[in-house]
């Protein structure tokens, strides 16, 4: 069997040719070119030219069709088959899945970008052999995915793990109603505890304009604000996931996107979220994703795994 992934991204999309054992046969990437024919025409390139790749690399997939999984921004409306909430707008209200099928003729498999980063690190990541797996992206933006017995579930609208979009549990007043995000909706947790939102967060309490790494490297240089800033988002953090423990209480926790490289959050953080768990004892596994940006790949790839 071969395992194709496609991870379309904000400005890059790749592809990754994997054999069923979860070795990478052949990667390749190109920008992303911001509108959607050119998009479906870079796709069915990357596809085949990783495709290609792989049989070099192994003649004994010389007459075997990659099945083709794809991680994208947003998902697909269960009522219309549209795409929509991609922070790639030019997606959004397009069939995309079919019309990948039509450029490649060959059935697809399409899952959102955070669901392809939970199912990557439940099979052979950081969660490997765990029955309950949620991913935590906080990154540009702030998603979830989760995974159960290693398969991922998607829920019955597509929506399942949508954690960036519930609000802020336990708000102090100061956090109330919060900002708005570009979803119309007040106090989300994207927009407290997302790279951007952390930023945001910064600037509106110190005036002074720095990107979440530069914030960081002032937390960690000793700078009281920037240290004033940290601690709320792992505040926050902290009461995001309680709320998800007293819901779901997976297992393990895996982190991606930019601020999960960050390792004093995983050293903090269970003490900011036992407060608020709805029990006389909490233990689960706060972890980095052990694939990082190939996570995504990987994940869209194992997407037809799940069934072989």
């Amino acid at each position: 069997m071969l395992y194709i992934g496609v991870d379309f991204g904000g400005t890059k999309i790749e592809a990754a040719a994997l054999s069923r054992d979860g070795k990478f046969l052949a990667r390749k990437r190109e920008a992303n070119p911001g509108n959607y024919d050119d998009a479906l025409c870079i796709v069915r390139d990357l596809v085949l030219a990783v495709e290609a790749e792989a049989r070099t690399a192994d003649p004994s997939l010389q007459n075997v069709t990659g099945s083709v999984g794809i991680g994208s921004p947003g998902s697909v409306s269960p009522r219309t088959g549209l795409m929509r909430n991609s922070n790639s707008l030019y997606l959004n209200g397009r069939t995309f899945r079919e019309d990948l099928e039509k450029v490649l003729g060959r059935p697809i498999r399409l899952a959102n970008d955070a669901n392809c980063l939970a199912l990557s690190e439940a099979v052979d990541g950081a969660a490997k052999g765990a029955q309950s797996v949620f991913a935590i992206i906080i990154g540009t933006g702030c998603g979830g995915g989760l995974v159960i017995n290693g398969r991922l579930v998607e829920g019955a609208n597509g929506i399942a793990g949508e954690w960036g979009h519930m609000p802020l549990p336990w708000p102090n007043p100061e956090e109330v109603p919060g900002p708005r995000s570009w979803s119309g909706l007040y106090g989300t947790m994207e927009e407290w505890v997302s790279g951007s939102g952390f930023a945001r967060d910064f600037r509106e309490v110190s005036g002074r304009d720095l990107k979440s790494e530069a914030i960081i490297d002032a937390m960690r240089a000793g700078d009281a604000e920037a240290q004033a800033a940290f601690d709320r988002l792992l505040g926050r953090l902290g009461r995001g996931l309680a709320a998800l423990i007293n819901v779901l209480d997976p297992e393990v926790f895996v982190f991606g996107g930019g601020l999960s490289n960050v390792p004093e959050i995983y050293q903090r953080l269970p003490d900011l979220i036992r407060p608020y768990v709805f029990s006389d004892t909490w233990d689960a596994k706060l972890v980095p994703a052990q694939w990082g940006d190939s996570s995504g790949v990987r994940g869209a790839a194992y997407l037809w795994a799940q069934n072989d």
